[in-house]
């Protein structure tokens, strides 16, 4: 399907957002595993607010977006104390489903080690009605 558009949100889209990982960032205080570096939950979470950021500026009035589907391989190990970087950049719309790559990298340059990398795909909805729905109004 292809981007009216009008369309609020088109292809290249992009946000940066970033964690200095500490003591709660880690496999241990999330309960994903006994090591004290950053949790893939946590990871996972960073790359779902890089997407979420994306989108904010040109979100249409009463809308937003879900999470919907996510693939993502956390590769290398972040100790605390050391900072990523999670760029999500906007590779297709269709329709209301929205696919965002997304990388985490150990430092901002372009020669950092990439921590994680994948995709997560959101779905643009009608806000109020989806909380209605999710907490059981008609």
């Amino acid at each position: 399907m292809e981007q009216q558009a009008d369309a609020p949100f088109a292809p290249g889209l992009s946000a940066r957002v970033e964690l200095t990982v500490t003591d709660s960032d880690t496999a241990q205080a999330v309960g994903s595993g006994d090591v004290p570096v950053l949790g893939t939950p946590r990871v996972l979470a960073l790359v779902e607010a890089a997407t979420v950021a994306a989108t904010a500026t040109r979100m249409p009035a009463g809308m937003t977006t879900v999470g919907t589907r996510v693939e993502l391989d956390h590769k290398l190990p972040t100790a605390i104390g050391r900072t990523v970087f999670a760029v999500a950049k906007l590779a297709k719309v269709d329709g209301r489903k929205l696919l965002f790559e997304v990388t985490v990298s150990d430092g901002p340059g372009g020669d950092a080690a990439v921590v994680a990398e994948g995709r997560v795909e959101r779905m643009l909805l009608d806000r109020h009605k989806f909380v209605e729905r999710a907490v059981g109004g008609s």
